[in-house]
């Protein structure tokens, strides 16, 4: 025993996380987290924060689903309380055009397959009844793609991610949404991305009946929190009927410790496995914050300095490929073609966590989660110039900052 190592206490630098998320919390929800009293998870102040964490999250939603609450856990976790509803050889169509549509494409598969496709390949399976329609990396999923496919099939279910972080592009939820209701088929939607930067009610898409988030991207909470989820009727009818395989991520048992049971709101909340009265303080404070900047506010705000970074990448002579207005995905100049990742690498070493993409073709991107104002993008903008110029791309820093102030200049006058 005398030769048990004690390892040194871990100290975690201070980054500037400009990638694809998690994005830089939000001080205030570091204090609430931080400052809140130890309580177990049936304490009363911890059941009203989750009761009231509930009532936020239907308005940042944009909804009057009676099952709006946070799963534990990062954007999976709620993804997978999304996806429990899927029980074996229920016939889906699947929408991928990148990383983590394709990840989700692959639970469906898991998730959608008998015993003998799991047999035949556990890891990765291929059930007859569950289509997947792959949109090339860097396209967008269009009304072109979608009506064919749902009306070819006429699943009982289809999915598709609304902003696809891997390749930065949106999606036409609109277009999907609309078929799901002609044909008579279930949208379930991967929103990870989009809830809390885009202006967006999902009311307003009927054909999609569950929608699922994270917390550490556009509601800026910390990534081990509550994974933001809405469920209509419909799919909660669904699940009554027909059960799922799953207890920490039922949607109807995480729903009852959230105060909602049988349809509606009740006083109180039933036990269904322990919460952390840390994670509901920060969760709580990061909703409030979300509120007091205001859906349409906070969506003009990400388009306004989305466009100054772009405009400022383009200039060093990247071509950026994504729509998104949180997430640059770029090429790099010819010059720096196929260093992406060393690149990135630099950048990681000096504290400047950008990312590149995770599946080919390798891009660079850069994310302004929790970055909106000019002071901040303009220091993105100068330490990603700086470890190009350090690869020998030869840019004039002075005339990029100069490009910059010229498109803030601009977006103030437009607006």
């Amino acid at each position: 025993m005398s030769d048990i190592r004690i390892f040194p206490q871990l100290e975690i630098p201070e980054t500037l996380a400009a990638g694809p998320g998690p994005g830089n919390t939000d001080a205030r929800v570091l204090a609430s987290f931080a400052n809140a009293g130890l309580a177990d998870h049936m304490q009363a102040d911890v059941l009203r924060g989750m009761v009231e964490a509930k009532e936020m999250l239907r308005i940042v939603w944009g909804t009057k689903n009676v099952y709006t609450f946070g799963v534990g856990g990062t954007g999976f976790s709620g993804l997978d309380c999304l996806f429990s509803a899927i029980l074996p050889g229920d016939e889906v169509v699947a929408f991928t055009n990148g990383t983590f549509s394709g990840i989700d494409g692959l639970t469906i598969r898991m998730k959608a397959s008998s015993r003998e496709d799991l047999r035949a390949n556990p890891l990765d399976p291929k059930p007859a009844n569950v289509t997947m329609v792959v949109v090339p990396h860097g396209q967008s999923v269009t009304a072109e793609v979608i009506e064919p496919a749902l009306a070819g099939k006429k699943p009982k279910w289809a999915f598709m991610a609304h902003w696809e972080t891997g390749s930065g592009r949106i999606n036409d939820l609109r277009a999907f949404s609309d078929a799901c209701e002609r044909h008579g088929v279930l949208g379930l939607v991967d929103a990870v991305s989009s809830l809390g930067i885009e202006d967006f009610d999902i009311d307003d898409y009927p054909g999609v009946v569950g929608w699922a988030s994270c917390p550490q991207k556009g509601v800026l909470c910390l990534p081990l929190t509550y994974a933001p989820v809405s469920f209509s009727d419909r799919y909660i009818d669904e699940v009554k009927a027909n059960g799922c395989y799953s207890y920490v991520h039922h949607p109807l048992l995480e729903a009852r410790h959230w105060g909602i049971a049988d349809g509606k709101d009740v006083p109180a909340g039933s036990y269904h496995r322990t919460h952390s009265g840390y994670a509901v303080a920060a969760f709580h404070e990061a909703l409030r914050i979300n509120l007091q900047h205001g859906k349409a506010q906070k969506a003009r705000d990400y388009a306004h300095h989305e466009r100054a970074l772009r405009e400022a990448v383009s200039a060093m002579g990247c071509e950026v490929t994504s729509n998104m207005t949180s997430l640059v995905v770029l090429n790099l100049p010819p010059a720096l073609a196929g260093r992406e990742k060393e690149l990135v690498q630099a950048c990681r070493a000096k504290g400047f966590g950008i990312w590149p993409t995770l599946s080919e073709p390798v891009q660079v991107r850069i994310g302004i989660l929790n970055q909106l104002s000019e002071a901040a993008i303009t220091d993105i903008v100068i330490r990603f110039a700086t470890a190009m110029n350090e690869m020998g791309a030869g840019l004039d820093i002075a005339a990029i900052r100069e490009v910059l102030r010229g498109s803030y200049e601009n977006l103030m006058a437009a607006e």
